[in-house]
């Protein structure tokens, strides 16, 4: 099929346990594509299939599905509401055309549900909103449509009213065509009878309807003229306006109903086909040049047009690597050649399967607009623009958050460490976001991620997955020293031991160098005292003490030593004599020198709703952060502030407490700093014990 016009490419999103999942799985029953309905808290759901899973009731992987509704095919991704997997959301944002974003009719626009939605602003995708759970205790259609207005900044167009409340809920009220269409108890989505608007709902429906009507004439100056003279506007004209309103993100149409209970979910899907763009009517991609600047080109989304498509996603399962591919234009036939256009290399096309959650159909071939899976890509990562190797090009690539958190793992059978390696490569490449780096200073695998739960459930799936047991450990700060005074001295080495001896005499001076600038030696010796090829060893000794502090033996970070005079033997002086002087200088020199233990300081962004902001500022500076400037949004206040690295870990717990869950945060390196005391006598009486610990 390659009428891109009846293709619709759609996720959903959602805070936690807003119920995108069943409301998935209801949609993939409704259009006959499963028989049974697995339910989330059953743990048997179709798009939540991995172990973790179906344990927890959460999804933490995005999964991919295809079904048909009225000659319509639907590509749909069920994405996680945790924020700890928000990069799920973000990347299939990235590739999709639209979106129904589902909030809880009792909890209503929830945290997570704010960052998704503002990754779709960014995205600029079209979207549908559903108000699920309308059969729950406390559950209020219409608060939830003023949450969005106030918290989200969005506009929500009403489309459907509820019919009665919690548990009397039976059915929606579909403005557009004034029809009530109730349910029966039996909880079979085709059981539902189409009736006239109850009597009690007359006026509400008629005064919704016409604020309905408003805003849609709004997108035809025509048709606006003509309502306003008191015209009457067919239903078609006004289907037109909300499509067009819909792509323009003017507004965002809004339905209701109970996803568990199957109510409401047949208007929902013809919503999605009405109101939501097909992959050519969505403003085609922006094509950049090798190091990602726009070129003012476009991917225009046709058959027509030479093979251009996105890798947003590499998933290993049973089978072996699946990279989840979403083409913008031509087409890819089984056993083409396509081109990597990030890492310059071909590869063969051998098989290509249309995905449903994890089974799996086999394609001969693939066309623009369609979501599709390639078995055993090589070399291809998450972001990378797969196209035609005539018509190089690349698709503005994906940029994700930096990891926040990291631990320290080592492997409990020391024999595992090679399978662990390997495991590790194989998620890191899954997962952007995760991180994987191996501490210079203690040999420590430092595991890096964007929450604890995050890094809980890759620590799990290493277990389960790929049988490698971890010990998990508590992060390490990297610390540093360096010096704050400058001093003169000088330093003999003399050793006689029969035959030719060692001598080497230095007179230097020590000082703290310019920040960032490590190692600086330099020499003012005039006369010869030490001869000029002996200053390429004193420079060595010096360098070589730079790894080993004198507080507590980190690094040592910025210093100059200058070589001022001193004295050689015409017989006893050598290379050799002249590098052990300087380390002796170096270890009777730098204790004197004002040492300084030095932290890690990281640029910290916080987001946070208004009414938190005192509590957060306030928790930074308990933290011996220091705050450098506070940016108003329209959901809430950015913070930027200087806090040291140790003062960061648990901080996301922290913070999703002070702000009920909403506040999130990135870091990243800045500088070093000086330690206050207390916090250096702490690190240096620890570092300390873990050597005597050693010996």
């Amino acid at each position: 099929m390659t009428d891109l016009s009846l293709y619709r490419n759609i996720g959903i999103f959602a805070h936690v346990d807003a119920g995108k999942t069943t409301t998935t799985e209801r949609i993939l029953k409704l259009t006959g594509r499963i028989h049974k309905l697995g339910e989330v808290h059953e743990g048997e759901s179709t798009t939540d299939f991995m172990d973790q899973e179906a344990e927890r009731g959460i999804t933490i992987q995005s999964a991919a599905v295809s079904c048909f509704w009225k000659g319509h095919r639907f590509n749909v991704i069920d994405t996680p509401g945790h924020v700890d997997f928000t990069v799920e959301v973000y990347r299939s944002l990235k590739v999709l055309d639209g979106g129904i974003g589902v909030f809880c009719g009792s909890g209503g626009v929830e945290p997570q549900s704010e960052t998704n939605w503002r990754y779709a602003n960014d995205s600029k995708v079209s979207r549908l909103i559903f108000v699920n759970k309308l059969d729950r205790i406390g559950a209020d259609f219409l608060r939830v449509t003023d949450q969005v207005k106030k918290v989200l900044g969005a506009k929500p167009l009403i489309m459907t009213l509820p019919i009665g409340r919690e548990d009397t809920f039976s059915g929606v009220v579909d403005l557009l065509t004034r029809k009530a269409y109730v349910w029966d108890e039996t909880g079979l989505p085709e059981n539902y009878t189409v009736t006239d608007v109850p009597a009690d709902m007359v006026d509400d429906v008629e005064m919704y309807r016409d604020q309905l009507i408003e805003n849609a004439v709004e997108m035809d100056d025509d048709l606006m003229m003509a309502y306003m003279e008191g015209e009457e506007v067919s239903e078609d004209d006004i289907k037109r306006c909300i499509r067009k309103g819909t792509l323009e993100l003017a507004f965002f149409p809004t339905y209701c109903g109970s996803a568990f209970k199957n109510k409401g979910m047949q208007l929902l899907l013809d919503a999605v086909v009405d109101y939501l763009p097909a992959p050519q009517e969505v403003n085609p991609q922006p094509l950049t040049d090798e190091e990602g600047n726009p070129t003012g080109k476009h991917a225009i989304v046709s058959p027509d047009e030479p093979f251009r498509a996105l890798a947003f996603k590499i998933m290993d399962d049973r089978f072996g690597a699946l990279t989840f591919v979403r083409i913008y234009s031509g087409k890819l036939n089984k056993g083409d050649t396509i081109l990597n256009s990030f890492t310059g290399k071909t590869e063969r096309v051998g098989r290509m399967v249309e995905m449903q959650a994890n089974e799996r159909n086999e394609l001969s071939f693939a066309t623009a607009g369609d979501i599709i899976a390639i078995v055993g890509m090589k070399s291809v990562q998450t972001g990378h623009t797969l196209c035609d190797p005539k018509h190089p090009c690349t698709l503005e690539a994906m940029v994700f958050p930096e990891p926040v958190i990291s631990i320290s793992v080592f492997p409990k059978d020391k024999s595992a460490t090679e399978k662990m390696g390997i495991a590790i490569g194989k998620m890191v490449a899954e997962d952007p976001t995760f991180r994987v780096e191996t501490d210079i200073d203690s040999g420590e695998t430092i595991l890096k991620g964007m929450g604890e739960l995050h890094l809980d459930i890759k620590v799990d799936i290493l277990k389960r997955t790929y049988g490698v047991e971890l010990t998990v450990g508590q992060p390490q700060v990297a610390y540093r020293e360096t010096i704050t005074q400058e001093i003169q001295d000088s330093y003999t080495h003399k050793k006689q031991s029969g035959g030719s001896g060692q001598y080497g005499k230095i007179d230097y001076t020590i000082k703290p160098g310019e920040p960032n600038t490590g190692f600086t030696f330099t020499s003012s010796v005039v006369g010869g005292n030490v001869p000029k090829e002996f200053f390429p060893a004193i420079e060595k000794g010096f360098k070589s003490m730079m790894g080993t502090g004198p507080l507590a033996g980190f690094p040592v970070l910025d210093v100059v030593v200058e070589l001022t005079d001193g004295a050689s033997h015409a017989v006893d002086s050598s290379a050799i004599a002249f590098e052990i002087a300087a380390k002796g200088a170096f270890r009777q020199s730098m204790p004197k020198a004002g040492p300084q233990m030095l932290e890690p300081i990281m640029k910290v962004d916080v987001y946070s709703p208004e009414d938190h902001v005192g509590d957060v500022i306030g928790d930074l500076n308990r933290r011996r952060g220091m705050i450098s400037g506070q940016e108003p949004g329209a959901t809430g206040v950015r913070i930027k502030a200087d806090v040291p690295l140790s003062e960061m870990f648990g901080y996301i717990s922290t913070l999703r407490t002070m702000t009920s869950g909403r506040g999130q945060f990135s870091m990243e390196f800045s500088h070093y700093a000086g330690c206050p005391a207390n916090v250096a006598e702490t690190v240096i009486a620890k570092e300390k014990e873990k050597i005597a610990a050693e010996k």
